[in-house]
């Protein structure tokens, strides 16, 4: 919760396997380009699918189950690559042999934020998904991010064997699900404003000025 003299906080409900969450990423920062006042974003944890097990599955073969063999996914791809094209991602769908478990992906969100670097590592890990087609459920894949980030690559390597975080980082997705999020992105404005999906930027920049209006009242 935000007041009239302090930052606007920006939490911002995503999975980093979704395509909906990059776009509303690279839009959030488009309506906050110009914004003068303190903002400060945090990036809360949800899984579309915690069933895929460790190590993940052929993502072909995941999509097809989910999409059917016929051209449907092919449809939501190329209209996903002209979406990104517009917001300055090169999704690069071909490329993802793997589709991840992504808890422990959240787990090292999770442990960013307290250096600072929560953003830097959200956007590496949408950009290796699903530009680079890397493997984001490979702990080695996170341990060079989290080092590409600024963060102490052994620690992070060892709070993922020591378990670190599980049970808080699915405490937190099971309060998004209380409080009714069932898709994302989902971004929550000083606390109060709730606004669904990869919006514009001009719709999300409107719910910026409307939670700032609403602290000063």
């Amino acid at each position: 919760m935000s007041d009239a003299a302090g930052p606007l906080t920006i939490d911002v409900v995503s999975d980093v396997v979704c395509p909906w969450c990059y776009l509303g990423e690279k839009r959030l920062a488009a309506a906050l380009a110009d914004e003068p006042g303190p903002v400060v974003v945090r990036w809360r944890p949800y899984q579309l699918d915690p069933t895929i097990p460790e190590g993940g599955l052929d993502r072909t073969e995941y999509m097809e189950r989910k999409f059917g063999r016929g051209g449907r996914l092919k449809e939501v791809h190329d209209r996903l690559t002209a979406l990104g094209r517009e917001a300055g991602v090169a999704f690069a769908f071909d490329r993802i042999g793997r589709a991840p478990n992504t808890l422990d992906a959240h787990r090292l969100i999770r442990w960013s934020a307290s250096s600072g670097a929560q953003g830097a590592v959200v956007d590496r890990l949408f950009q290796a998904y699903f530009v680079e087609g890397r493997d984001i459920g490979d702990r080695g894949v996170l341990v060079d991010i989290a080092a590409a980030s600024g963060l102490d690559a052994a620690l992070v390597a060892r709070l993922f064997e020591e378990g670190a975080d599980v049970d808080a980082v699915q405490g937190e997705i099971a309060e998004a699900q209380a409080i009714g999020v069932t898709g994302v992105p989902f971004f929550i404005f000083a606390g109060r404003l709730g606004v669904p999906g990869a919006q514009e930027a001009a719709v999300l920049k409107r719910a910026i000025d409307e939670a700032r209006a609403a602290a000063e009242t």
